[in-house]
């Protein structure tokens, strides 16, 4: 029964093998679109655009005013373990040179930080927001200007300015933009000139020697005088002595030189 009721709709529904349908549906178009916002009449925008509220003017401007005060923040550990690890590196070492932290990739910045601790000039990065406040506390205030953006210190013990030069100058882009030696502030100029200056050992020898020549010079000037005296004071015995030693033909000494009454 249900065979013969599934072959008689399929003979009337499907269309036999050889014809075509006679009516095929199209579908034309796309479906009706009932979401777009409806246009306001103009009348309504008209009433719209005459009752808009317009808020009035303040009598001061708002950038004229105090910006009400910001709320403190808890200082967090690790912010007092980097201000004391700053304010470590400025009283232990004597020179300190800001440069520009560009972007290095690892390996350039790995190998410029070994090329500087063979002359022990460590590399040392602190973020702006704990270095500047301290930096406004101590007597390294000037230094503020040079910390705008990114920026890294060279800081070392001894003030090893040539090697430093050096090394930077195989590293064009990480430009110097200052420091301080020995608590004085120096610009780019100021440290490229340092590191023109001779050695310490180098100027110490010299001063040396030209201590040891004036020395030799003043004993000699001294010694002069009291050589030359004693020359004379010999002189005069040895012409003592000979006159003592001639005799006149009579055979009697000379009288002694009379004595003048006062």
């Amino acid at each position: 029964m249900a065979a013969t009721v599934a072959r008689t709709l399929r003979g009337g529904l499907l269309p036999q093998a050889g014809r075509l349908p006679t009516v095929q549906t199209v579908r034309c178009g796309s479906k009706a679109v009932t979401r777009h916002r409806r246009v306001m009449h103009y009348e309504r925008q008209k009433l719209m655009a005459v009752t808009e509220y317009i808020p009035p003017k303040p009598a001061v401007n708002p950038r004229c005013l105090t910006p009400p005060p910001r709320p403190s923040q808890e200082e967090t550990g690790l912010i007092r373990l980097l201000r004391r690890e700053i304010a470590a590196v400025f009283r232990d070492n004597r020179m300190i040179a800001v440069c520009q932290n560009v972007a290095l990739s690892a390996e350039d910045k790995l190998l410029m930080r070994h090329r500087l601790r063979k002359h022990n000039i460590l590399m040392k990065v602190f973020p702006n927001q704990v270095l500047k406040p301290f930096l406004e506390d101590s007597k390294y205030r000037k230094l503020l200007p040079l910390f705008v953006g990114h920026n890294l210190l060279l800081v070392s013990e001894e003030p090893k300015v040539k090697e430093m030069v050096r090394i930077l100058k195989g590293v064009p882009f990480l430009p110097l933009l200052g420091g301080c030696i020995d608590d004085t502030i120096l610009s780019r100029q100021g440290f490229i000139n340092y590191s023109k200056l001779p050695s310490l050992a180098l100027v110490q020898g010299e001063l040396v020697g030209g201590l040891t020549l004036l020395m030799a010079q003043t004993h000699s000037l001294l010694q002069h005088q009291p050589l030359h005296l004693t020359a004379l004071l010999d002189q005069y015995v040895r012409q003592q002595d000979e006159g003592h030693s001639v005799v006149p033909a009579s055979g009697q000494p000379d009288p002694p030189d009379p004595v003048l009454d006062s």
